[in-house]
C-alpha cells in the first residue's frame, strides 16, 4: 500500500501545479475604454425649485 501513495504523490503535485498556473494565466482581459459619456442627468425636483427650470437642451447638431 505505502508503494500505491507514493507513486501518486508525484502525480498529484504535478497535477495541482498546472492547474495553478492554467488559473492564473487565463487573467481576463481589461475592458475597453467607452468613448461616449453617458447622457447627463435631469435635475431631480429639489433641484428645480432651488435654481428654477433647467435651460432648454440645445438643439441637435444635424
Amino acid at each position: 500500500m505505502p508503494s500505491v501513495s507514493l507513486s501518486l504523490k508525484p502525480f498529484v503535485c504535478a497535477s495541482l501545479l498546472a492547474l495553478t498556473l492554467a488559473a492564473c494565466s487565463t487573467a481576463p482581459a481589461a475592458p475597453s475604454l467607452d468613448p461616449v459619456p453617458p447622457p447627463a442627468r435631469r435635475p431631480d425636483a429639489k433641484t428645480q425649485l432651488e435654481y428654477g427650470s433647467p435651460p432648454p437642451p440645445p438643439p441637435g447638431r444635424y
